[in-house]
């Protein structure tokens, strides 16, 4: 199982989940159990702990975990910010005094899933040598992240943002464009050792086949409730894509 972590930096990102038959989410809220009891004057201890405020940072991890948590609802309506806090029993000005927009929290959404997946393809292309298997690991690194996160998937194929602010879904389009061109790299050394005589013509066929592969099954697993999985015989589709 991958495990991704918040990224150093990415203050407002959120923590990835185990599958959801492992009856954990994605969004599994942060604990605010304090871990002390107060001492009253006459120095015995309370019955009950004293409640802490969060940390700074941990409010927007919290409400970040929310929203990705609210969004792996299968035909879930749109998320409202008003929803939103009272999923997390706090006021809608409580959130804007973490975020200034709720496109500012899709943003980090957008952010943990660019941070978490390209410093794990980053890794992929310094270790793998081939450069077929650098474009199989990451298309799979893709689909494992979409799997294992739902509510992040729905961001990465726009469903989630259907009604929200256009940039946003420009965001997602540059981080396919992105795997793409990652992709169009590793194929090319691959397709030219294979001995193409259009080696980058081939590598831009072929990454783009796989992207639209990713998007489409990313796509499924959405639209079924979460319940095709995405990766479902990838090993050989792959195989047949890029040997």
């Amino acid at each position: 199982m991958l495990v991704f972590t918040i990224p150093a930096g990415a203050g407002n990102a959120v923590q990835e989940s185990p599958k959801r038959s492992e009856s954990s989410s994605t969004a599994a809220a942060m604990s605010e159990t304090p871990d002390d009891f107060s001492v009253p004057e006459d120095g015995k201890e309370n019955a009950t702990p004293a409640r802490k405020r969060p940390k700074p940072g941990e409010r927007r991890v919290q409400i970040l975990q929310t929203l990705a948590s609210m969004l792996e609802q299968p035909g879930a309506d749109r998320v409202t910010t008003a929803a939103l806090a009272a999923q997390l029993q706090v006021s809608e000005a409580a959130l804007y005094r973490h975020f200034a927009s709720k496109a500012q929290m899709f943003e980090g959404l957008i952010d943990f899933i660019e941070s978490s997946i390209f410093t794990l393809v980053n890794q992929i292309v310094e270790r793998e040598v081939s450069g077929a298997q650098q474009a199989r690991k990451i298309v799979t690194l893709v689909l494992q992240f979409g799997e294992k996160n739902p509510g992040m998937t729905r961001v990465m194929v726009g469903d989630a943002l259907v009604f929200e602010h256009e940039r946003l879904n420009s965001r997602m389009n540059q981080f396919f464009d992105r795997v793409e061109s990652q992709l169009r790299q590793c194929l090319r050394a691959a397709v030219e050792a294979a001995g193409s005589p259009t080696p980058t013509v081939d590598a831009n066929a072929l990454a783009s086949a796989l992207v639209s592969l990713v998007t489409g099954r990313l796509q499924r697993y959405a639209r079924s409730g979460f319940k095709r999985s995405p990766t479902e015989h990838l090993d050989i589709a792959l195989i047949r894509l890029t040997s």
